[in-house]
């Protein structure tokens, strides 16, 4: 029986709600470690460096979809719970065609900048190559991966969480098949890698497409285009901690690009890389969580049920703290395994990435409550929050943690950035929940 975003949610209820959004965004982390596997064994350190080099300029791209998949069914959830369900059809109608055209304008400009930007970021070389070639044909494929990363919100706001996940595992099993074939058993390198990326992409945001155009039993279907401006700017508002989320990620991961390539070369940006992809998959569970519980905290508070929210909110924080002291001691167990999966065949590689995987770990303990921070003002349409949150947290105390830190730690520094942007960003996180409680009733 599936469960409605009106009904009260005990500890059980929410754990079973969330979960396929959980296990979609974990099992989209694990294709991606699957890709990093794939081109260290297989195509090279270099090729993998390349890749790690080029990503960050990648997802700016991206960035959009996460902003309006967030702010959108934030919005539209609360418009449901207002009880205008048409209204809210149409505004998830014009959210998606506009990500469509979104994304062909930024394929287009995305592939005419990308060989500067690489060489900008330090590409030179054969770095350079494989980062232009890796970049075009991950680009062809944005529009998809925007569509993808909406359709994980709007499918949980339609209530239909379970087809989220089914379309995440079958792209990511196709994903994975085609590493195997492309890189593995063809030889295609780095060529083979992307296209098994980018197919997968377009498995992941072109599914729930079709399934939307046509007649179906959610409680959306695409119609007609029709323009709401207000609405636009307030789903973009909504989502501007999202977009403001993956922006300085990607600018942030280039500084660290930066000071990597200063302090420890090519061998630190593979290490990093490891580190990202195998950090991934644990705050995943973190973002999973977020993305499944704020369209039941955008309905109840459209429905001005305080007392479900306050439910919400306290039980939220109890499932993060636990999962935030589990993963953070199974991340620094699991550290050395995990690192020469990617790097066992450099033992010098292999050690710095143990080492940094470990420091990198107790970001953990602050970062669940802070990712939740973000997408739970989100829900409750105050986007200038989250986006203050996400900027403080992602931007400015990384930016300054990085900088200052290797000054003192030297390469340690880097690796140890992380955690203090994290805990002070925890700071923040609860100033933000003991001054707005009274203002939205969650506590």
């Amino acid at each position: 029986m599936s469960i409605q975003l009106s009904e009260h949610f005990n500890y059980s209820k929410l754990i079973r709600f969330t979960v396929p959004s959980m296990i979609m965004m974990v099992f989209t982390s694990i294709y991606g470690v699957v890709d990093g596997i794939f081109v260290s064994n297989f195509v090279g350190k270099t090729a993998f460096a390349a890749v790690n080099l080029i990503m960050p300029f990648l997802m700016l791209f991206g960035a959009i979809g996460f902003m309006i998949g967030t702010g959108g069914s934030a919005l539209v959830a609360k418009t449901m719970g207002e009880g205008d369900r048409k209204k809210a059809n149409r505004l998830f109608s014009m959210l998606i065609y506009l990500s469509i055209l979104f994304g062909v304008a930024l394929t287009v400009l995305g592939i005419l900048f990308l060989e500067p930007i690489a060489r900008l970021l330090g590409a030179e070389g054969q770095m350079l190559e494989d980062c232009v070639v890796y970049g075009r044909i991950i680009l062809i494929a944005l529009t998809a991966f925007m569509l993808q990363n909406e359709f994980q919100s709007f499918l949980i706001a339609a209530e239909k969480p379970t087809m989220g996940l089914a379309v995440t595992v079958a792209a990511g099993v196709i994903n994975m098949v085609l590493d195997a074939l492309f890189v593995g058993i063809l030889k295609w390198g780095l060529i083979g890698a992307a296209l098994a990326t980018a197919i997968s992409q377009a498995v992941g945001g072109f599914v729930p497409l079709l399934y939307f155009a046509l007649p179906n039993k959610s409680l959306f279907r695409l119609t007609g285009f029709f323009f709401d401006g207000r609405a636009l700017l307030k789903a973009c508002t909504n989502g501007s901690s999202e977009m403001m989320t993956n922006f300085s990620l990607s600018l942030v991961n280039m500084l660290y690009n930066f000071r990597l390539m200063e302090y420890a070369g090519e061998d630190g940006i593979a290490a990093y890389g490891v580190i990202l992809y195998v950090g991934f998959v644990f705050l995943s569970i973190f973002i999973g969580y977020s993305i499944g519980v704020a369209p039941v905290v955008g309905f109840h508070f459209g429905a001005e049920n305080h007392g479900e929210l306050k439910s919400l909110f306290r039980k939220s924080l109890v499932l993060l703290a636990f999962c935030s002291t589990a993963m953070t001691v199974s991340s620094v167990l699991l550290a050395e395994p995990l690192a020469r999966i990617f790097a066992g065949y450099d033992e010098g590689l292999l050690e710095m990435t143990v080492r940094g995987l470990c420091f990198y770990s107790f970001s953990f303990l602050a970062m669940g409550v802070n990712i939740f921070a973000s997408a739970f003002f989100t829900a409750l349409n105050d986007g200038l929050v989250s986006a203050a949150l996400s900027f403080l947290r992602l931007f400015l105390f990384q930016v300054g943690s990085v900088l200052l830190l290797p000054l003192i730690l030297d390469l340690d520094g880097i690796w140890l950035a992380v955690v203090m942007a994290e805990f002070l960003a925890l700071g923040v996180s609860i100033l933000c929940f003991v001054r707005f409680k009274k203002k939205y009733h969650y506590a």
